[in-house]
């Protein structure tokens, strides 16, 4: 019996399952690699665990470990193709109880009282939303890149999802 309370993460890996979720980047091992509704920088993305677990450290080791490396493997797969000078990894879990890890490619043009602040220091309701459209490029060169490194699992789409 399942006890944890659903989330928008459960919605999304299931959207994602379905070949239904326009934000989906990749499929890696241990989850989804997807970009951010909210794209407050260029390219911001996160990894959902497939399945969805409260926590990291509800994960045993080896499903840890994936996990982690799988965040690492985005964000090398990121900082290739958006030229982005670091990348800023995060795991909270505050607002939405499941686990996830925000990947932020931080940019050597972001405004100058942004370029060392933290990701949380944007606006991220004033933020350009995430449109496949305008992404596809990115979207493909990340991919590109997950899948040169060996990493990317092969996916299916349903006809119309609009991905």
């Amino acid at each position: 019996m399942n006890t944890q309370t659903e989330t928008a993460i459960h919605r999304q890996v299931a959207a994602a399952r379905a070949g239904k979720d326009p934000s989906v980047i990749a499929r890696l091992a241990s989850g989804w690699a997807v970009f951010g509704a909210s794209q407050f920088v260029r390219g911001y993305a996160l990894l959902l665990p497939d399945p969805v677990v409260p926590t990291l450290n509800a994960l045993g080791t080896q499903e840890r470990t994936q996990f982690l490396l799988d965040m690492s493997h985005l964000g090398d797969a990121l900082l290739k193709a958006t030229g982005a000078v670091r990348i800023n990894y995060a795991i909270f879990g505050n607002l939405e109880p499941a686990l996830h890890a925000h990947v932020v490619p931080r940019h050597a043009d972001e405004p100058e009282p942004l370029r060392t602040a933290h990701p949380w220091a944007y606006d991220w309701d004033a933020a350009p939303r995430f449109d496949r459209t305008a992404y596809r490029e990115l979207a493909d060169a990340v991919l590109r890149e997950l899948a040169r490194m060996g990493v990317a699992k092969p996916m299916r789409f349903e006809p119309g999802a609009n991905v």
